[in-house]
C-alpha cells in the first residue's frame, strides 16, 4: 500500500515560503514533490537534470489560483535512485499517473518542461485511453520546450550515449559534473546575466546523491524509440486545450518544432518569448507566470479558441 508522508526539511536554496515538502512512496521508492496553494490542482514536471527547484519563481505565483504539486521524478532530484526502475517517457508518464490516482486526484492541469514536456505528453494521451469516451482526466496542458519529434537536437546524441563509447563517454562526463556542471547549466540560459541568484547552487545540490549516471543513461537509452513513440501518441491530444512556450533562442529544444507539434492540437495557443533561452521560468519570470496564470484562469477550457502564432512571437510586458 503506498503511503503519504508529509515532513519539513531545509530545502535548497530559493524563495519557498508557502511551499511543504512532501513524500510519497510509489514502486518501493520514496519520491518527494513539493505542494502549495489550494485549487484546482496542477502538477508540475521538470526537465532533464532539474528537479522540484525549477518552479521555485512559479509556486508563489500560482498559489493564490491552484492546489500546485511539483514533483522530484524517481531518479532525479532529492527522490530515491532505485536500480531497475522503467524511466522510459510511457514508464515515467504512468507513475506521474499513479502520484494523481495516490492523492484521488479527479480531473488536474499538467506542466512540463523540455523531457518533462515529453511525459506531460504522454501521462495526458495515456489518460485519454483510460478514460474512453469520457471527459479528459487532464484538463489542460501546459508545455515549455517540450522534447517533441521535430525538433533536430538530440536525435543524434541520444543514440550515441546509448553505445557502449557514449556510455563510457556520459560515464565521464557525470564524474565530474561537479567541475562542468557550471558551464552545461549556464548554455541554457539565452544571457548569463539572466540567471538568478542561487539557481547553480540549487541545481548542484542533488548531484552529490549516488544514481546520476544511471538515471540520465536510462533515459537516453530509450530517447529515440520514445520520440517514435511520442509522435504516435500525439493525435490523442486534439482535445485537450494546451499552451505552447518557448523562448527564441532556445540552444536545448529549437522554437522551430513548435510550429508542426502545434498542429495536433485542435486548440493551442503559442508564446514565444524574444531573446530568452531554455528556461523562461527563470529568464523571464513576470512574463511567464502571467501568461500561465492567464491561461489556468479560464473557467471553461474548452470554450479556449485555437489560436496558432508559428510565424510572430507573443511578448507580454512587465
Amino acid at each position: 500500500m503506498n503511503e503519504i508522508q508529509e515532513i519539513c526539511t531545509e530545502l535548497p536554496p530559493g524563495p519557498v515560503d508557502g511551499v511543504d515538502e512532501c513524500w510519497m512512496e510509489i514502486e518501493g521508492a520514496r519520491m518527494r514533490y513539493l505542494r502549495a496553494g489550494s485549487g484546482p490542482p496542477l502538477i508540475l514536471l521538470h526537465g532533464l537534470m532539474g528537479y522540484a527547484f525549477s518552479w521555485r519563481y512559479v509556486m508563489p505565483a500560482l498559489a493564490p489560483y491552484a492546489t500546485v504539486y511539483a514533483l522530484d521524478s524517481l531518479g532525479a532530484g532529492f527522490s530515491d535512485r532505485p536500480k531497475g526502475i522503467d524511466h522510459s517517457m510511457r514508464g515515467t508518464a504512468r507513475r506521474v499517473l499513479r502520484f494523481a490516482d495516490n492523492l484521488r486526484l479527479g480531473a488536474f492541469d499538467l506542466l512540463g518542461t523540455s523531457r518533462g514536456g515529453a511525459v506531460a505528453m504522454a501521462a495526458a494521451a495515456e489518460s485519454m485511453e483510460a478514460s474512453g469516451h469520457g471527459a479528459p482526466r487532464v484538463r489542460r496542458l501546459v508545455l515549455v520546450a517540450p522534447v517533441n519529434p521535430y525538433s533536430a537536437h538530440g536525435k543524434r546524441l541520444a543514440p550515441f550515449f546509448a553505445t557502449r563509447f557514449g556510455a563510457a563517454s556520459l560515464r565521464w562526463t557525470t564524474a565530474r559534473m561537479p567541475f562542468l556542471f557550471p558551464y552545461f547549466h549556464s548554455r541554457l540560459y539565452a544571457r548569463r546575466d539572466r540567471i538568478p541568484a542561487g539557481s547553480l547552487e540549487g541545481y548542484k545540490a542533488p548531484l552529490a546523491i549516488p544514481g546520476l549516471f544511471e538515471h540520465a543513461l536510462s533515459i537516453v537509452q530509450t530517447w529515440t524509440a520514445d520520440l517514435r513513440e511520442l509522435e504516435s501518441l500525439l493525435p490523442r491530444l486534439a482535445p485537450i486545450p494546451t499552451v505552447l512556450m518557448w523562448g527564441d533562442q532556445d540552444p536545448a529544444v529549437y522554437v522551430s518544432s513548435m510550429e508542426p507539434l502545434a498542429r495536433h492540437f485542435g486548440r493551442v495557443e503559442t508564446v514565444v518569448f524574444p531573446g530568452v533561452g531554455h528556461l523562461p521560468y527563470e529568464e523571464c519570470v513576470p512574463e511567464f507566470n502571467r501568461v500561465l496564470i492567464d491561461f489556468l484562469s479560464e473557467r471553461d477550457p474548452n470554450s479556449m479558441l485555437a489560436v496558432h502564432l508559428p510565424q510572430s512571437s507573443h511578448s507580454p510586458t512587465a
